[in-house]
């Protein structure tokens, strides 16, 4: 059985996907006098913005990731936490499990988009964009995470939406379950499980959900 449970934030914890490509959006448009289409944006999620920017022909990517964050406050209000993670992370604290989050967002992202909804108190281990010098699919940030927890690739499972995710669990040795709930393209990613919803984790521990 799993010990481990390692989630990513953005389209796994939290729907971040309008205010993320919303923002990447009025920022080419503002800054930049680009007008680019959401749908040809979506390969930015579930990678760092160094990762993403120089595929748009952005240069001084620290000053357009600035930008971006900024704009994102805009969004800030169509940012969410998907039902049943509170009580899925509550469930599994109570059980002992060790949780923890590997993420593209860099520390400060993170204060500003995940910190403010609580769920912090559940997660004892975090590696940001900017605690690794190779980001997702490398298996890097995994790898770290694994570090500072101690924790054994068998008996951890990393939770993500995107190919990214999978790939980066799959080269650091770790099962992977697909969040079909922010997955847009599930057909495209060979997850060990797939998850309509963030209870059904709960089915391969053999633990109950909380009514």
């Amino acid at each position: 059985m799993y010990k481990t449970i390692i989630f990513d934030v953005d389209g796994t914890l939290i729907n971040t996907e309008e205010a993320v490509l919303g923002s990447l959006q009025k920022m080419l448009r503002t800054d930049y006098n680009k007008e680019v289409e959401l749908s040809e944006l979506s390969f930015v999620l579930g990678i760092p913005g160094s990762v993403s920017l120089p595929q748009l022909g952005i240069e001084n990517i620290d000053k357009a990731n600035e930008r971006w964050n900024y704009f994102m406050k805009d969004f800030y209000p169509s940012i969410h936490v998907f039902d049943e993670i509170n009580n899925l992370l509550d469930t599994l604290n109570n059980k002992g499990l060790i949780q923890g989050i590997v993420t593209s967002k860099t520390t400060e992202e993170l204060n500003d988009d995940f910190v403010p909804f609580g769920l912090m108190k559940f997660l004892s281990y975090i590696v940001c964009a900017d605690d690794t010098k190779k980001h997702k699919p490398n298996p890097e940030p995994i790898l770290k995470f694994l570090e500072i927890s101690k924790t054994e690739p068998a008996s951890s499972i990393y939770i993500g939406d995107t190919i990214y995710d999978f790939e980066c669990a799959r080269d650091a040795g770790v099962d992977f379950g697909l969040a079909l709930w922010g997955c847009k393209d599930h057909e495209q990613i060979p997850a060990k499980y797939k998850f309509e919803k963030p209870s059904d984790l709960l089915h391969i521990l053999s633990l109950p959900f909380p009514s």
